[in-house]
């Protein structure tokens, strides 16, 4: 093999990260404290369409702050999807509450709002919708069945910055909404995450939990037990730098996209995610899924793309299979659709000479 490898993955630090990381280091301001952890949350409220954002130090700790901050705790029940990354329902179990599971929707993987009902108990005390793989789950349905039962609805918003419903951008919809700023994020600060909000309450206790729990008007005084999940000046300043280009850091990503859908529409044993009408989705990577095989088939063609220098990885695999999430229940379209994704390499370093390479191997390797 002669061709470069193609990673599923990586960073685009091509704008004013180096510069705004060196003001850090110039300036002395590298920890929890600096101007840019305000630039970046003020400027990716523009992003959620909420009037809060919650800067912290990890996307799983922004889920385990919205948790907190949203009256989870032990004995309680939160349904989720069935097919997510595990960070979804640790965070449930950090509050010592129970991740209940919940089928998907074909297409989508997205968790199937006829579940809800089924899964309800006296102890049910929200629901989270994941916007899998940059797909918009279906928020209306979700907040709907929330709002007549009195439960919160968190939106994981991880994979999706730039998704819409309706035109309004997904982690406006619920009473609070999380992302991920994790190195292979659309936006990225290495590791990072976000908590958003329309509520300034809860946004205020957020702001209280991510800091030890100190008041912010008695300092060193701590009226409640709280967390250190503050984000570094360094890494809001990547961050900055990021949303900066966020258009067109998107736009690359989408024309790459429409690259690889032109390809693989006319390949008859590939089945490709639906995006439910209404909604515009963004491409996190690229997901294919194989008709008509099962988890070893598909290890099996990873293995073959790997050999030709074309990196990818499973889709999730559902909560309910992994030792701390199982369950015996059948999750019948999560089974399928999961057992034969595969995620191929998508991001701003692709060129679509790439797109073409890896469509040109994956269908050689399938044949």
């Amino acid at each position: 093999m002669t061709d470069s490898p193609i990673a599923l993955a990586q960073p685009d630090l091509g704008g004013n990260e180096l510069a705004y990381v060196q003001e850090c280091l110039e300036t002395g301001w590298i920890s929890s404290i600096g101007h840019f952890i305000t630039d970046f949350e003020k400027a990716f409220t523009a992003i959620s369409g909420t009037q809060h954002a919650v800067a912290s130090n990890n996307g799983t700790t922004a889920l385990h702050l919205a948790l907190l901050a949203l009256g989870v705790g032990p004995g309680d029940e939160v349904i989720l999807p069935t097919v997510t990354y595990v960070a979804t329902a640790n965070a449930v179990k950090y509050c010592g509450a129970t991740p209940v599971l919940a089928d998907s929707l074909p297409g989508t993987l997205n968790i199937d709002p006829a579940e809800l009902e089924r899964l309800r108990t006296p102890r049910t005390k929200g629901v989270i919708s994941v916007h899998l793989y940059g797909i918009p789950a279906d928020v209306h349905a979700i907040g709907a069945f929330c709002e007549a039962n009195g439960l919160f609805h968190l939106e994981d918003a991880a994979e999706s910055h730039g998704a819409t419903v309706g035109g309004k951008p997904v982690g406006s919809f619920g009473d609070a909404a999380i992302f991920s700023f994790f190195g292979n994020k659309i936006v990225t600060t290495g590791e990072g995450g976000m908590v958003v909000t329309d509520d300034a309450a809860l946004e205020k206790h957020l702001r209280l939990l991510r800091g030890q729990g100190m008041d912010p008007e008695r300092r060193y005084w701590f009226p409640e037990v709280g967390y250190n999940y503050r984000m570094t000046n360094i890494q809001a300043a990547i961050g900055v730098a990021q949303l900066e280009r966020f258009d067109a850091l998107l736009a690359k990503r989408q024309e790459l996209a429409h690259r690889y859908v032109s390809h693989l529409a006319t390949f008859d044993d590939v089945d490709l995610a639906v995006v439910p009408e209404g909604t515009v989705a963004v491409p996190w990577l690229q997901n294919v899924y194989l008709r008509g095989a099962d988890g070893e088939r598909r290890d099996a063609v990873m293995a073959a793309l790997k050999e030709e220098g074309v990196d990818s990885r499973p889709v999730f695999y559902p909560m309910h299979v992994l030792p701390a999430f199982e369950s015996a229940r059948p999750f019948p379209v999560a089974d399928d659709w999961s057992a034969r994704g595969i995620s191929l390499p998508l991001h701003t370093g692709l060129s679509l000479d790439d797109v073409d390479r890896v469509c040109e191997t994956l269908a050689r390797v399938t044949a």
